[in-house]
C-alpha cells in the first residue's frame, strides 16, 4: 500500500477452550515460535508473547494488511490443527471462541512486553478471569457478563 504509514500495537488475549490448563511448558515454547510465524507470514510483527496453561498473551505490531479479526482466526485455526496434529493433548485441542484486543502507543511498549514476559508472576496473584475483566475496564470496554472466557471447570 503505498504511501501507507502505519503504527499500530496490539495485545491480544485468547483462552483454551473451558480454559482448561493444556498448555504443556514441554511444548509450549514451540507452540509461540509456531503462532509467531502466523502473524509474521501475514505481515505483522511479532513482539512478545507468553501465556499460562490456559492462555495466551501476543503483542505485535499491526499492518492493516488484513482484518484483527481474520489474523485471531488464522492464529487459532492454524496452531489448533498444529497441536492436534502432533498430539500434544490428549482427546483433542480448541481454543476458545473469542479474543480480548487492545491497543497501546509506542511509549507503552516496554511496560507491555515486561507484563506479558511476567506472566507467571502476575498470575501468582491474580486469576485469569480477574486479568481479563481488569483489561476490560482499564480498556472502557463495554461487554456482556455471560460472553466472558468460561472459568476453568
Amino acid at each position: 500500500m503505498a504511501n501507507t504509514y502505519t503504527q499500530i500495537h496490539i495485545q491480544a488475549v485468547f483462552a483454551v477452550q473451558n480454559r482448561k490448563c493444556l498448555i504443556d511448558n514441554k511444548w509450549k515454547s514451540d507452540l509461540f515460535k509456531y503462532i509467531t510465524g502466523i502473524v509474521q507470514n501475514s505481515g505483522h510483527k511479532m513482539l512478545q508473547i507468553n501465556g499460562m496453561p490456559d492462555h495466551i498473551h501476543m503483542l505485535f505490531g499491526f499492518r492493516p494488511v488484513q482484518s484483527l479479526s481474520d489474523l485471531m482466526k488464522q492464529v487459532k485455526q492454524d496452531s489448533t490443527k498444529w497441536i492436534n496434529k502432533h498430539g500434544l493433548v490428549d482427546g483433542g485441542f480448541s481454543w476458545q471462541a473469542g479474543y480480548g484486543a487492545f491497543s497501546y502507543s509506542r511509549s507503552q511498549l516496554p511496560q507491555v512486553i515486561r507484563y506479558i514476559q511476567n506472566q507467571e508472576l502476575h498470575h501468582k496473584n491474580k486469576t485469569f478471569q480477574e486479568e481479563y475483566l481488569e483489561f476490560l475496564d482499564k480498556f472502557d470496554v463495554n461487554y456482556d457478563k455471560k460472553y466472558i472466557f468460561k472459568p476453568i471447570e
